[in-house]
């Protein structure tokens, strides 16, 4: 199946015939797409250029205020806007990496996926995604993920 065909991108075009886009909506597709009971919706402010949380599903209320605004290039989203590219941990909980902040880790989510929201090159937004499981999310649930973002990003 093409990307353009997807069931998932699909629904998505459907919910952005709302004004204004409903973003809970549209993260409660992804999140039921990918099985994954956490997803943060973040979109950069031409003010400040960072980071600001548009939508949340899942996280804890003691996370709510360490992601409300995250500079580009800190923590996972930071990190995925910065590389432009896709940024996946299989396990917040062992991660060592440095790719996750500590605050990713007081979500006790394992697997989880940041993907920037990409026009014509420019980074307008990130889409996160956690399982509570250890997860490797695979070049298409990647490729998805991103193609959902693009979409979004042009609304």
């Amino acid at each position: 199946m093409s990307l353009a065909s997807h069931p998932l991108l699909a629904s998505i075009k459907e919910l952005m015939n709302t004004t204004p886009l409903p973003w809970h909506d549209v993260l409660e597709k992804l999140t039921a797409h990918f099985d994954c009971p956490v997803g943060t919706v973040h979109m950069i402010e031409a003010s400040d250029g960072m980071l600001h949380l548009r939508a949340q599903k899942g996280l804890p209320p003691f996370v709510l205020d360490k992601v409300q605004v995250i500079p580009v290039g800190k923590g996972m989203a930071g990190i995925a806007a910065e590389r432009k590219e896709p940024v996946q941990v299989c396990n917040l909980q062992t991660d060592d990496s440095g790719v996750a902040r500590p605050s990713a880790k007081m979500t006790q989510m394992e697997g989880s996926l940041a993907a920037p929201m990409m026009v014509d090159g420019e980074v307008r937004g990130v889409l996160g995604v956690a399982k509570p499981t250890a997860y490797d999310f695979s070049s298409d649930e990647t490729e998805l993920l991103m193609a959902a973002g693009s979409l979004l990003a042009n609304s």
